[in-house]
């Protein structure tokens, strides 16, 4: 891609020496049938759906303002 010849032209021409292929560590820790398998799901996060993830940050927010509330009503 565009960002790895830049990165590869600035590392030869400013450390002297740049690798001449880029590795991923990634990449090269697992086998290629795992990326093959490996399918993204935007609507499902880490065994959470959106609307999940949605509610609980409504639910963790709502009782933050109930206690600044309450602190600053009694304190």
């Amino acid at each position: 891609s565009d960002y790895q010849q830049l990165s590869y032209n600035l590392n030869v021409n400013l450390c002297q020496g740049g690798p001449l292929k880029t590795r991923s560590l990634m990449k090269d820790s697992y086998t290629p049938d795992v990326f093959q398998k490996a399918t993204i799901d935007p609507r499902h996060w880490h065994g959470k759906t959106i609307n999940e993830i949605g509610r609980w940050f409504e639910k963790y927010f709502l009782a933050i303002n109930v206690q600044k509330a309450m602190k600053e009503k009694y304190g």
